[in-house]
């Protein structure tokens, strides 16, 4: 099993022949961890975000025609059924048949979704979607917190403050997160390689500032934050250590400043060594530790954001050990992770080592996002096909 042929055979293909929703358009909302097609499940902008970013930049590298069809495809649901053209910006959830059912502005979904239309845009340069790009990052900047830095969680179809800020019923319910923030400086990232707007590159290098100045403390990410960045957890996230160890690095590198990208290298790194602290001995790597507990469930996302990191790490130092951790958990992967009988990935293995069939397959959040995106980056990045 090779990077490409994971990818091109297993993930997208899961996704081109099972997902498209043929009857109200876009792609279903859900397939559940026993596969089963389930479609009146609602659909969120996340999943379709996820999906116009992971076909756009797969048809940007492999070239397939269908890849750009499915991009289109997704395209085309999101300006036509999320986009609030009253209020701007993007829904949270709609129903199968496409009406609003939610209609909140969460900021880490209108960062997938600048992401999603970035590289849409990278591959097809529809002047729409470059638009909508420039519209949305407006709009998040438009309410960043001026006082303190940063961005809120969450807002109102109107963008007004809400009560309940949370991203979903497991975070808290605080103004501030890691996770947020992290996925708004990818998208910013992204951006900046098709938009060099100097409003966005001062945003952009902002947000790397907060990482540094509030986010990281002891080599880790910090979870949930008060306005004014008071911590508000004890939990250390392995999988998003390793991930954000590699998404800050490149960041740091589309400003082409040689002193920040030689910082933020040296703090990647840093980070990546951490977070070896998650690695357990068959390769996998660890959910999350609290109060000295390891939740031992292996996510997919963080299997595939292990393989990603640690290549990162072995390149930017020399060190075997990162390269053989990456090649660890990618042994991993082929051998728990990946459904060779109905495709995909599965949703995590529990402790015990079974597979967690109560999650889905596809959904909401289980989209070919992480999966996809490492296989990308195997193949585009470090020329392992």
């Amino acid at each position: 099993m090779t990077f490409t042929s994971e990818l091109e055979d297993n993930i997208l293909r899961f996704w081109l022949e099972r997902m498209p929703d043929e009857t109200h358009g876009g792609y279903y909302g859900k397939t559940d961890g026993q596969n089963r097609l389930i479609p009146e499940a609602n659909k969120g902008l996340i999943l379709n975000a996820r999906l116009l970013w992971t076909f756009s930049s797969a048809y940007r590298i492999l070239k397939k025609e269908a890849c750009l069809q499915a991009a289109h495809r997704a395209f085309d649901y999101l300006v036509s059924r999320f986009y609030d053209t009253e209020n701007k910006g993007f829904y949270w959830e709609l129903d199968f048949r496409g009406n609003v059912v939610n209609a909140k502005k969460q900021t880490y979904a209108q960062g997938f979704a600048i992401y999603g239309l970035s590289e849409y845009y990278r591959v097809t340069r529809n002047r729409q979607a470059l638009e909508l790009v420039k519209e949305t990052f407006e709009i998040l900047e438009a309410h960043a917190d001026k006082t303190f830095g940063g961005y809120f969680e969450a807002f109102s179809k109107d963008w007004k403050p809400i009560e309940d800020m949370r991203l979903s019923d497991k975070d808290f319910n605080e103004k501030k997160s890691m996770n947020t923030h992290l996925h708004v400086l990818e998208a910013y990232t992204n951006l900046l390689r098709v938009w060099e707007d100097q409003a966005l590159k001062a945003a952009h290098r902002n947000l790397i500032g907060v990482f540094r100045n509030h986010i990281i403390e002891g080599d880790s990410f910090q979870l949930f934050f008060e306005e004014d960045w008071t911590l508000k957890s004890e939990a250390v996230s392995f999988g998003h250590d390793i991930e954000g160890s590699w998404l800050l690095y490149e960041a740091a590198l589309v400003t082409g400043d040689e002193s920040l990208i030689t910082q933020v290298k040296d703090l990647s790194l840093k980070m990546a060594e951490k977070a070896l602290e998650g690695l357990l001995p068959d390769g996998s790597m660890a959910y999350e530790k609290l109060h000295g507990h390891v939740d031992m469930e292996r996510h997919w996302w963080v299997q595939a954001e292990a393989v990603v990191g640690y290549m990162y790490a072995w390149k930017n130092s020399g060190d075997a050990r990162y390269r053989l951790a990456a090649e660890k958990t990618w042994a991993y992967i082929r051998e728990n992770m990946v459904d060779t009988e109905n495709g995909e990935w599965y949703w995590s293995r529990l402790p015990d080592g079974s597979v967690n069939t109560q999650e889905d397959k596809a959904g909401f959040w289980k989209c070919p996002y992480h999966n996809g995106r490492m296989c990308l980056e195997m193949i585009a990045y470090f020329g392992l096909n």
